[in-house]
């Protein structure tokens, strides 16, 4: 694990150290939001350390019950503290996660049913993934 040292001498993971840096970053932007590239220049992290301090904020906040990070076109991300926002960011999620799943089943999982119905791991992937497919159509509306 990659760490750098803190200024009392403890030994923190690097995800740590670009997720605290966003954090401030965006707490500071309050109540508006940055883009990656905004984040980038306020942080003066690479993108990719950008994207893997988002990370670790989406993974610290959710298990410390934080203010959720969200991420809008127009706003880029931010903390927000309104539901409806968490419900607008969750829904779009959902949105791209069902789309994956739709073409996994149709562009992979269909073919391989037609060409060898009576494979058991594929009836079972495929009885499986409707009713995960049909629970996410649900959740985007």
């Amino acid at each position: 694990m990659t760490s750098i040292r803190a200024s009392r001498g403890e030994v923190r993971p690097l995800s740590q150290h670009y997720g605290d840096l966003v954090r401030v970053a965006l707490m500071e932007a309050r109540p508006a939001g940055l883009q990656a590239k905004q984040l980038v220049a306020a942080t003066r992290l690479s993108p990719s350390q950008v994207a893997r301090g988002v990370r670790h904020l989406r993974d610290v906040g959710a298990a410390e019950h934080l203010t959720p990070i969200i991420w809008r076109r127009r706003d880029g991300y931010l903390f927000s503290d309104e539901p409806d926002d968490w419900i607008e960011y969750e829904k779009n999620q959902f949105r791209l996660v069902l789309g994956r799943l739709t073409r996994l089943i149709t562009g992979t999982l269909d073919p391989h049913l037609a060409r060898h119905p009576e494979d058991e791991w594929a009836q079972l992937a495929a009885a499986q993934l409707t009713g995960v497919r049909a629970t996410l159509a649900q959740l985007v509306k």
